[in-house]
């Protein structure tokens, strides 16, 4: 341990290098800015290519999919790579695909440069430990995080409001463009500043595409299940299935000891929970506020919209405060304050009526926001200091799929709750306890991060 109790590794960073951090910043922000560029292209998307809104949701879930499937198997490989050389295939590979959905001549081909894109993507998530390990100090990681924490969010708020612009003005097609400029700064300034080494880029071996295939298929089944809630049992019960018999299948294997060996490990399967638990909070943003705007409110999308900035603000503004405290003080400690702040803005929603205006929908969630962002920086450091030093990409990918399941998993309960509940106001307030109750268990699972170091325990080996 250092002096700031951030445990120091073997073959630590001698000087923090800023430029691939800033690299990588704007690739993670191009793999983030996906969604809400594509999203709202929907509409016009269906308009000209004749499909309803049941297959243009394809456009979404054709890149996360395979994003979160890929993002284990994915960091695995890159654990055995060249980190500039994977930045590079993987960047240009999100650039000709987006070049293939802007010229595509018909829906199915879009639906393929969307997996095509996700996984992609997925190569990018993967790097976004290992080129932070690689290059920043360890008492320099909770600022680099952080930074990065605070481009992602209002780099996408920008997108959708820039996409929806230019889709209003030349169609969608144009859409899928913006980011060529982005991909080739990334291009240029990795190239430039991401380190080579040895390794180059492995063949995937046959273990490594089982893992794929089977893995993958676990994780792509188990997010339609949770996205295709509403559709009941029929449709939930033989994705639920078929995703436990897949991972049943993956824990038999090999390949699957090392990451399932990381994962209980309580320095690193404690602050992952936390994630799981904390990141269920997008259901609040994603389906809670739109209905209750709409439903109870009487308010326009307009409304939400404008809402939804002071919660980005929120986040932006404490993100980078979070990282640089991470840095001095025990990574958990600030996120055990992000989730105290997450959980108070939370409940603060019971509160609300049905004269509520603009302002009492901003500070509640502005104050969700700071919530998480003080809550991501120090919790990805903790997830970063417990991760063995020839794992790291690795952890980023298992990281990432429990993120993506809470993301998935937050909007799939608060539908559920909101139903039950008979929608409205009751249903609201419902969905609110639900995601509350979620926020209780995770700084429950922080607080036993804290016993645990302060018993002593090993955070990380190598």
């Amino acid at each position: 341990m250092n002096e700031h109790g951030t445990p120091t590794t073997a073959g630590a960073v001698e000087r923090t290098r800023w430029g691939p951090v800033v690299a990588l910043a704007m690739a993670m922000l191009v793999v983030s800015v996906e969604m809400s560029l594509a999203a709202v292209t929907l509409p016009v998307i269906g308009a000209e290519m004749g499909v309803g809104p049941a297959a243009t949701a394809w456009v979404l879930l054709a890149y996360v999919l395979p994003t979160a499937a890929l993002a284990v198997p994915a960091g695995r490989w890159v654990d055995r790579a060249d980190l500039r050389s994977v930045l590079m295939v993987a960047v240009t590979g999100v650039g000709l695909t987006s070049l293939l959905a802007a010229f595509a001549p018909a829906f199915w081909t879009l639906l393929v440069a969307r997996v095509l894109q996700g996984i992609a993507g997925g190569l990018v998530v993967a790097i976004y430990m290992p080129v932070v390990r690689t290059s920043v100090r360890a008492e320099h990681r909770g600022r680099a995080l952080g930074y990065i924490a605070t481009i992602m969010p209002l780099g996408t708020m920008a997108g959708a409001s820039l996409g929806g612009l230019v889709a209003g003005a030349y169609g969608w097609r144009p859409v899928f463009l913006l980011k060529i400029p982005i991909l080739l700064v990334v291009l240029w300034l990795g190239y430039r500043t991401v380190p080579g080494g040895r390794g180059g880029l492995p063949a995937p071996d046959r273990s490594l595409l089982g893992e794929v295939a089977i893995l993958g298929g676990a994780v792509a089944a188990l997010l339609l299940a949770f996205d295709r809630v509403g559709g009941g049992a029929v449709v939930v019960v033989p994705l639920a299935v078929t995703a436990l018999a897949l991972a049943v299948a993956w824990s038999r294997l090999p390949a699957s000891r090392p990451v399932i060996t990381l994962v209980r490990r309580r320095a690193y399967g404690l602050p992952l929970a936390a994630l799981l638990l904390m990141s269920s909070v997008v259901g609040l943003t994603l389906f809670l506020l739109p209905y209750l705007v709409a439903d109870v409110l009487r308010g326009t999308p307009g409304t939400t919209g404008v809402a939804l900035l002071f919660f980005v603000g929120g986040m932006a503004v404490c993100s980078p405060v979070s990282g640089a405290l991470a840095d001095r003080y025990r990574p958990n400690v600030i996120a055990v304050a992000g989730g105290a702040v997450t959980l108070a803005g939370t409940l603060s929603m019971l509160t609300l009526g049905p004269s509520a205006g603009l302002v009492d929908l901003a500070w509640r969630l502005a104050l969700v926001g700071a919530g998480q962002g003080l809550f991501n920086a120090p919790n990805n450091v903790a997830l970063l200091a417990a991760a063995p030093s020839g794992m790291t990409g690795t952890a980023g990918g298992v990281g990432a799929t429990v993120r993506t399941l809470g993301f998935t998993v937050g909007p799939a309960v608060t539908s559920l709750a909101w139903h039950l509940a008979g929608g409205g106001a009751g249903g609201f307030r419902a969905g609110v306890i639900v995601l509350a109750s979620a926020q209780v268990a995770g700084l429950a699972v922080l607080a036993a991060v804290r016993a645990g170091r302060r018993d002593g325990e090993e955070t990380t080996t190598n």
